[in-house]
């Protein structure tokens, strides 16, 4: 009897209460880092590979909705419901600053060059804070449309992504200028924007749509009806031949890039899926659930099928990108050894 290989998951326990987002570092000399939002308010460091806890970041009083790292992970940063963005030092765990906002931070991003600090959220103002004038006050961009759902940083850090909650599309602002300079139409919000490794395209789920935009001349590259509301998609960095996705019928699914076709469902989450992330080196992916885990699921052996589909297509891994087109989303991350050290420790506890 043929049977279908059932995907057996990392399960990574620690949150007490939901998930809601996650941030993977690019590939290390000591490996790769997966950073953790919860609303249980503490922000948790694993090792993405194998889902070990490294650390976990105490200060904030209320859930923390968004999380990232910045372009060398000697920094975390994390926006919560108790109205501050916390800057962390990623090697030690301390908290290095602490952003007061009027209303709910529910999104943050480092820029590439790690100098900046962008947040958004309730207060429908998307605010630049400068790390090296951490006490100087924060630049403000053109008051946005709605409440912040998504904030990322594109183009060499020249361009500015955010979606809202209460209405659809993605907004692309210019930096310098402060101004809406390209809007993404959707119809409904979107959930998760993602711009993909290479540069090449902006991965947003809406409702129950997952569409794929050309990062640098702005048009739809590919929508596919999901089966179910997905509040998350995030498509694989080296091939850019499938992409996942994850909603609110529990399950973490795999699709075809080209044609939308599902090729795997991972059943283990007893919880609506808010958020799905690919590893960087595309071997396996991460969802985080209501349920309170994150599960850390392994994209299997390349087929031969996907050989020729790339052969095909040309593998996305081998596109030459300017610095520029590339985002936020695959900043360096080097670990200390001192942090190794402390692995090992949180191992045998």
């Amino acid at each position: 009897m043929d049977k279908k290989r059932i995907a057996v998951p990392l399960v990574c326990h620690g949150h007490s209460r939901p998930v809601v987002d996650l941030f993977y570092s690019p590939v290390t000399p000591d490996g790769f880092f997966l950073i953790s939002a919860s609303k249980d308010s503490s922000p948790m460091l694993r090792n993405g590979e194998t889902g070990d806890w490294i650390g976990t970041f105490e200060g904030h009083k209320g859930a923390v909705w968004s999380v990232c790292l910045d372009t060398n992970a000697l920094r975390a940063a994390s926006g919560s419901a108790d109205f501050t963005a916390k800057v962390w030092d990623a090697l030690t765990g301390d908290e290095l600053h602490s952003f007061e906002h009027k209303h709910i931070v529910r999104a943050c991003a480092f820029s590439e060059d790690t100098h900046l600090l962008l947040t958004g959220g309730i207060e429908k103002v998307l605010r630049i804070y400068d790390l090296n004038r951490p006490d100087a006050p924060p630049r403000e961009v053109d008051k946005s449309p709605g409440s912040v759902r998504t904030v990322a940083w594109m183009h060499s850090d020249q361009t500015i992504l955010s979606s809202c909650t209460d209405m659809g599309a993605v907004r692309l602002w210019d930096v310098r200028s402060g101004k809406i300079v390209q809007t993404l139409e959707t119809k409904s919000s979107v959930t998760s924007a993602e711009v993909s490794q290479d540069g090449r395209y902006i991965t947003t789920a809406d409702g129950s749509t997952v569409k794929f935009w050309d990062a640098n001349h702005f048009g739809l590259v590919k929508s596919h009806n999901m089966p179910c509301t997905v509040e998350s998609a995030s498509l694989e960095p080296k091939y850019g031949n499938k992409f996942v996705a994850g909603g609110e019928d529990m399950w973490v699914r795999v699709f075809d890039f080209h044609t939308g076709d599902e090729i795997a469902c991972n059943k283990g989450h007893h919880g609506p899926v808010h958020c799905v992330r690919f590893s960087p080196g595309g071997e396996s992916y991460a969802s985080g659930s209501e349920d309170g885990t994150i599960r850390i699921w392994q994209t299997g052996p390349l087929t031969h099928d996907d050989a020729e589909s790339m052969a095909a297509n040309g593998s996305v891994g081998k596109v030459k990108v300017s610095a520029e087109e590339v985002s936020h989303k695959i900043e360096g991350f080097h670990i200390a050894e001192e942090v190794k050290t402390k692995e090992k420790e949180a191992g045998n506890e």
